[in-house]
């Protein structure tokens, strides 16, 4: 199992339209990708529903985890995707 920690770097938290862009990119990895806050239980990245449960703040730290060949490339993808203020004006 390949894991990262990572912070929520919208400002807004992970809302709807941040979460709605993590949950597009997760559902786009060939592997399953999971995110939970930490020392939570683990809920899959490609469900709108979970991730928006998850109500992950900015600053807030989360983990997400997958298993396979593919799993380092996409759990770092998701990661530096979360990172990033997806709010900010481009």
């Amino acid at each position: 199992m390949y894991q990262r920690t990572v912070s929520v770097g919208s400002r807004s938290g992970l809302h709807a339209r941040p979460a709605s862009l993590f949950v597009q990119a997760a559902a786009r990895q060939p592997v399953p990708v999971t995110v939970a806050r930490e020392g939570s239980s683990p809920v899959d990245a490609r469900s709108m529903l979970s991730v928006l449960a998850l109500a992950a703040q900015h600053g807030e730290r989360l983990v997400l985890s997958a298993v396979g060949e593919n799993a380092p490339d996409a759990v770092d993808e998701l990661a530096t995707l979360l990172s990033q203020d997806l709010d900010a004006k481009e």
